[in-house]
């Protein structure tokens, strides 16, 4: 069971907070600070799941998270909760950008929605995902039929020696 769902900046200002279990606003403050410390001090390469802290329940709770630019998404759950679940749950922000941009609505029909998500979801396994993106434009780059560069540049009086380069 999701027991809280906390959104705050990378500076630990709530930004969305809903508590699905009662706590007192002081110990709501507390968990939020102690929720933040525990994810913010993380390094970006790291698993995004960790135990629960004191405050919420402790090892029997677990806390799955994505940072995402300036935005750390905090689910906090149960045992009985699929952590890729939740993960896949906190995904749902591409979701809405097919349906507002520039705080603009562009598209309301489920159908059309879904479709582009889908779409975008084919062009990344296609392509090999981001990680094979920069390989794939070295190799791009080394593919390219260049002119030859020149070596001497003469302009009027001016005699210019453009040195060798080493290829890739």
């Amino acid at each position: 069971m999701i027991k809280a769902i906390l959104i705050f900046n990378n500076h630990g200002k709530p930004r969305l907070i809903r508590f699905y279990q009662y706590f007192a606003e002081d110990l709501q403050q507390q968990i939020i600070r102690e929720t933040f410390h525990l994810v913010s001090k993380r390094d970006d390469n790291v698993c995004n799941f960790l135990e629960g802290g004191s405050l919420i329940g402790g090892s029997d709770y677990k806390l799955i998270y994505r940072h995402y630019a300036t935005l750390y998404f905090v689910f906090c759950v149960d045992s009985s909760e699929s952590e890729l679940g939740i993960l896949d749950l906190i995904q749902v922000h591409y979701i809405l950008q097919e349906v507002v941009m520039g705080g603009m609505v562009l598209e309301t029909n489920m159908n059309e929605i879904v479709a582009q998500v889908e779409l975008q979801n084919r062009m990344e396994k296609s392509e090999g995902g981001l990680s094979a993106a920069p390989a794939r434009a070295v190799s791009a780059v080394k593919n390219m039929n260049l002119p030859e560069i020149p070596r001497n540049i003469n302009i009027g009086d001016i005699n210019i020696k453009v040195p060798s380069l080493s290829p890739f």
